[in-house]
């Protein structure tokens, strides 16, 4: 599954409604809302948790992902050393993240990017990706665009 950098996921794209998504991979395995009751789908094939945020009429636009399968520029993610991944990343102009710790985690973000790999025991294990907010402080929704 392909990381589309401040578009999406595989065939997902930002600015997605919940019908879309459903059109592509189905009835997700949980839905339920969060505490800011945006409504959260969870596919369990693909490891993906997508949240459409309710004060944005409920378009996707965020996605934490797991899968094996992720890739971005060609690179495989999950399960890599986050030195082997940053090296490649850095060969592609991915070269600034903050780095916060939580346990036995590490986080790892691009802002520019809106993209955090997450870490643990020294490995990429998640990768979340969020819509971008662009110059006005809105979000940039890609879905529909031209």
């Amino acid at each position: 599954m392909k990381i589309n950098l401040k578009n999406g996921i595989d065939k997902l794209i930002f600015g997605m409604k919940q019908n879309d998504v459903t059109a592509i991979y189905g009835k997700p395995d949980r839905n339920y809302k969060d505490e800011d009751d945006n409504v959260i789908f969870a596919y369990n094939a693909q490891k993906m948790r997508l949240t459409f945020y309710k004060d944005e009429e409920f378009k996707l636009g965020y996605i934490v992902a797991s899968s094996s399968d992720l890739d971005l520029f060609g690179n495989k993610l999950i399960g890599r050393k986050i030195s082997e991944v940053k090296k490649d990343l850095s060969q592609k102009g991915l070269i600034k993240f903050t780095q916060e710790d939580f346990d036995t985690f590490e986080n790892y973000f691009n802002e520019e990017n809106w993209i955090i790999l997450q870490t643990e025991f020294d490995e990429v294990v998640k990768v979340e990706i969020g819509a971008i907010i662009n110059d006005k402080d809105e979000f940039d929704w890609k879905f529909g665009k031209k």
